[in-house]
């Protein structure tokens, strides 16, 4: 039973970084996907710094239509523009985050984020998730790229929740992680 458990969770990890590596390798030939919205509705068009964002790439998509409240205003937990604001080169055949300073000072030290959570196991209490910036469970929510997740592993088990939840620990900025995850917090804990 063990053995098939491991195998599961495996199956279900390669499946996630294939759903990620396409996502990234859609966003390397800057293909871009249909939106529900349509324009002046709330939804960037374009990044910062004036170009459109192809699908798969940057913070992904609120939609005011989504049933789920979007993010509440916190001064106190990173905020996603800063992960977001990555760029990639192209090295040996493999997409590479290049990360700001600033992002790379936040590296081994004890952060706070909120997201929304896409559970990698089932049950209602979880200890090893994605944290996202927009509701996967949104069918009208654009999901981003992957510095719009972040990979938690917790000390204590966190509940479920479809809403906004806020985690704290370790936080590790990944510059060569082999499932394409650009960040990841350690020994987390859930945060009212």
């Amino acid at each position: 039973m063990l053995r098939f458990s491991r195998s599961l969770h495996r199956s279900r990890r390669q499946l996630w970084v294939l759903c990620l590596g396409g996502a990234l390798v859609a966003g390397a030939q800057a293909q871009s996907l249909g939106s529900p919205l349509s324009p002046g509705s709330g939804a960037p068009a374009a990044s910062e710094h004036g170009a459109a964002l192809p699908s798969g790439q940057g913070a992904g998509v609120h939609s005011p239509l989504s049933p789920f409240a979007p993010l509440p205003k916190r001064d106190d937990v990173m905020a996603w523009s800063l992960l977001t604001d990555v760029t990639t080169r192209i090295e040996k055949k493999r997409i590479v985050p290049v990360y700001s300073a600033e992002v790379k000072a936040l590296d081994q030290k004890k952060q706070r984020l909120q997201g929304f959570m896409m559970p990698l196991d089932p049950g209602e209490q979880q200890r090893h998730f994605l944290l996202s910036s927009v509701p996967l469970t949104c069918s009208f929510c654009t999901p981003g790229g992957p510095e719009s997740m972040v990979e938690v592993r917790t000390k204590v088990p966190v509940k479920y929740s479809q809403g906004a939840v806020v985690v704290e620990g370790t936080f590790h900025v990944l510059p060569n992680d082999p499932f394409g995850l650009y960040y990841r917090f350690t020994d987390a804990v859930g945060v009212k």
